[in-house]
């Protein structure tokens, strides 16, 4: 990651989590990352809609002159790196890594704005809505009102070994000469 902003939210995120895959929407509280909130967007999971903005931080309607709620975060895309931005989403949303790409827009002046996209899971639970939080962080831009987004690279980040809870190893003797170890996977 290369934007501070997109560093201090994954750090607040990985702290969150606390050796688990991905933290409960609940445990994130706007007002530890207050300075962030402008960059930091929410985004549910619909089967028909795709990934619809539920929030959006002001910092992110402004690029795109527009409010996001409710529009469907893939057509903020080209049609040449939808797919995979679809793509990335079900990976971070379903198999809960995080993701940071960097993202190219042309600006209404003409000129290039590179951006740098985080996308942090939320942990999914039962009766639960799946979603996931990001953060469009700016590297350069002018301040005119963006256009189509291009995926120019991305990558997904492993998560540290998960904590495992210790379990006793049985011994069992179901057959002579025949032993099964219960327990080990």
């Amino acid at each position: 990651m290369k934007h501070p902003s997109n560093r201090a939210f994954y750090a607040y995120w990985d702290e969150k989590r606390d050796g688990e895959r991905a933290p409960d929407r609940r445990d994130i509280e706007p007002a530890a990352i207050r300075e962030l909130l402008g960059d930091i967007f929410v985004l549910s999971c619909e089967p028909r809609l795709g990934y619809p903005f539920r929030v959006a931080g002001t910092r992110v309607c402004a690029l795109l002159d527009r409010d996001l709620k409710g529009q469907n975060f893939a057509t903020l895309f080209g049609a040449a790196s939808r797919a995979e931005i679809t793509e990335i989403l079900g990976v971070v949303s379903e198999e809960l890594l995080a993701a940071v790409a960097g993202v190219t827009a042309t600006a209404r002046d003409g000129s290039l704005a590179h951006l740098e996209l985080l996308l942090l899971p939320f942990n999914n639970r039962t009766h639960t809505p799946i979603s996931l939080t990001g953060l469009l962080a700016p590297m350069q831009h002018n301040g005119q009102p963006l256009g189509e987004f291009a995926l120019t690279s991305w990558r997904y980040m492993n998560h540290p070994p998960q904590r495992f809870i210790p379990r006793a190893l049985k011994k069992l003797a179901i057959a002579r000469g025949f032993m099964v170890y219960e327990g080990l996977r």
